[in-house]
């Protein structure tokens, strides 16, 4: 059964990691995928590995609030509608506590994480109303529980937390959920090339593997599937949610005495999404 036959989806950050496994799923399920990245290498090689009629790819910064309005209607333009809205493209740096943030790296991230969810949903809302569509953000388990040295980010997620759950009031009248998922770790492309320059990279993959009570560090695919369940008639009932694709990372004691910290001056990449 094809979830999402006949749909649109808006993706941002969608060439790379979590993103690029919603596509394909996105598109397995039927949709009609418009998929946003700033990174204009990764544009072309995503396009080279997956393309077809019902793909579009657009070069556009979120932050920006020219390109998210041209992002939007060139969708438009080319399906005629939008179903859904992802917003999935985020950074994660800097690596730094409050007091170690320039203006400039605060500014950045808390653009792209939160200003982008406000762009996209500022000039889409008109779309999603005549669809009675639907939002998703990504977000990550550290806006809930926090991280060392990632104050910013954190700070950012926290906030997506808080977004999601006032644009699910917001919008509730118009038909339209809101929800996002909270991944913890998740192997992406960024995440193994971290891990591979790593001094003790086997210590790396087992640290990543105990901090889910499941026993592994999972790939996106199974963000992506949550997502679609989210994004489909199957949550239907179901808005304001900020559901965890943790494997249980949140739940009991979990600070095991031989993880790398920073105090060893290793820096855990956060959320390990590719954006």
């Amino acid at each position: 059964m094809q979830l999402l036959k006949d749909k649109v989806v808006f993706l941002t950050g969608g060439t790379e990691g979590i993103g690029y496994e919603c596509a394909k799923t996105y598109h397995k399920a039927g949709a009609k995928v418009s998929i946003i990245t700033h990174k204009e290498d990764s544009l072309k090689n995503c396009r080279m590995q997956f393309f077809n009629d019902d793909i579009h790819y657009i070069l556009a910064d979120v932050s920006k609030p020219v390109d998210v309005n041209r992002a939007i209607t060139e969708t438009l333009g080319r399906f005629g509608k939008i179903d859904v809205i992802h917003n999935n493209a985020g950074v994660s740096n800097p690596s730094k506590t409050v007091c170690d943030t320039t203006d400039e790296e605060w500014d950045k991230v808390f653009n792209v994480n939160v200003k982008g969810i406000y762009h996209t949903t500022k000039y889409g809302i008109a779309a999603l109303k005549e669809t009675k569509g639907t939002i998703l953000n990504t977000g990550s388990l550290v806006g809930d529980i926090g991280q060392e040295l990632h104050a910013a980010y954190t700070a950012t997620k926290g906030a997506v937390n808080a977004l999601t759950k006032s644009m699910a009031l917001d919008y509730a009248p118009f038909g339209i959920r809101v929800n996002a998922v909270a991944p913890a770790g998740v192997w992406t492309p960024m995440l193994r090339r971290w891990s591979n320059q790593q001094p003790n990279a086997a210590h790396i993959e087992h640290y990543l593997d105990e901090i889910h009570p499941l026993g592994y560090c999972p790939e996106g695919d199974v963000v992506a599937d949550a997502c679609l369940f989210l994004v489909s008639e199957h949550a239907r009932f179901i808005t304001g949610c900020i559901l965890p694709v943790s494997g249980g990372a949140e739940l009991g004691y979990r600070r095991y005495m031989d993880q790398p910290s920073a105090k060893d001056g290793i820096v855990l990449p956060v959320n390990s999404k590719a954006k």
